[in-house]
């Protein structure tokens, strides 16, 4: 009788997912051209520097969502988005980023992903919910939307846009 696959714990499958994303991110960040960190395509747009530093930063929410019951975005720490003036920095930020949530994964469970998480604003609540969903929709899910307005950013600037999931038309071929 064949023997049933153990089944994954989410955790497990988080941190794949992360890891998969993560070779993608990396290669969109190393084409953000310096010294254009104050353009923008739109007096609304946020600037490329700051739209760079941000996709860089975002996997270390996953550790915040895993090691603290709340964070209130508009309070200065660690997780304020800021500029840098190179790719090297860029990267850097990333790979710490990329390690704290890489870290908070392997060493949670999948009851404390079950458990409540909040974001706040201001002190007020802007999202309760489990630190799962938290982790999927404001970590995992926003970093692809980002991405996707950096790939946006980079061709306005004439940077090749790496194949992210499929062919670009910059990289035809895998």
């Amino acid at each position: 009788m064949p023997e049933t696959p153990k089944m994954p714990k989410i955790h497990e499958l988080l941190l794949a997912e992360i890891d998969r994303e993560a070779v993608a991110t990396r290669r969109l960040l190393e084409r953000v051209p310096e010294g254009k960190n104050d353009w923008k395509p739109h007096e609304k747009s946020m600037p490329l520097g700051y739209l760079a530093s941000l996709v860089a930063t975002m996997p270390g929410w996953i550790a915040a969502m895993l090691e603290q019951d709340q964070l209130d975005v508009t309070a200065a720490g660690e997780h304020q988005t800021r500029d840098v003036a190179t790719n090297r920095e860029l990267l850097e930020r990333f790979d710490h980023a990329l390690g704290q949530a890489r870290k908070a994964l392997a060493a949670t469970t999948d009851e404390h992903l079950m458990t409540t998480w909040k974001m706040l604003a201001g002190g007020h609540v802007v999202s309760e919910q489990t630190r799962y969903v938290a982790i999927r929709d404001g970590a995992i899910n926003h970093l692809a939307h980002h991405r996707g307005q950096l790939t946006v950013y980079l061709r306005l600037n004439e940077a090749p846009i790496p194949s992210i999931y499929g062919p670009t038309a910059d990289e035809k071929g895998f």
